[in-house]
């Protein structure tokens, strides 16, 4: 004969089942309801951002150039930086600051500095610098980080190393 104790734990064994049965179905119910109000991004990974900034510092040691080279993200966040050997001291912002310039308008840094003349107030927009060096990487059409090399005696050099890294992307 079973006792009135056992029947007692039996019965709040059997209820406490029941209310973590409950609660994960409603925890299951709620993850599978659609989010409102959520965007989806696309962004560079780090393991990418490595490979096109090591390879635009390989283009400018293989050229003999001097520089620093920065990776920044969709938003202009800085992902990597990489100072090459010799690199002149501005160049390290300066790097930083074309990558910027370049994922904020979906352009190469070259092109951007010939929209000064139509727009000369666009160089006063904190963290920009309208030199060529710059090249942005994009999904489709849309920019999702951008390269940006700083050092090279002209913003063309700057500019081909900065393209070498985003070309090593598609390898």
């Amino acid at each position: 004969m079973i006792s009135t104790r056992t029947r007692t734990r039996t019965r709040i064994a059997a209820a406490g089942l029941a209310m973590v049965s409950a609660a994960t179905v409603g925890a299951v119910s709620a993850s599978a309801a659609p989010a409102t109000g959520l965007v989806q991004t696309s962004h560079l990974s780090i393991a990418a951002a490595q490979k096109a900034g090591q390879a635009a510092l390989n283009a400018a040691t293989k050229a003999g150039q001097h520089v620093s080279v920065a990776v920044v993200d969709r938003d202009g966040n800085t992902v990597l930086t990489l100072r090459g050997d010799g690199a002149g001291p501005q160049s390290y912002s300066s790097a930083q600051q074309k990558a910027f310039t370049a994922v904020s308008w979906n352009a190469k840094t070259s092109e951007l500095a010939g929209r000064l003349q139509q727009t000369p107030t666009l160089k006063d927009i904190e963290g920009t610098l309208f030199l060529a060096g710059a090249v942005p990487v994009t999904a489709g059409s849309t920019p999702i980080a951008a390269v940006g090399v700083a050092g090279a005696p002209s913003g063309t050099q700057d500019e081909s190393f900065a393209q070498a890294g985003v070309d090593a992307l598609g390898k």
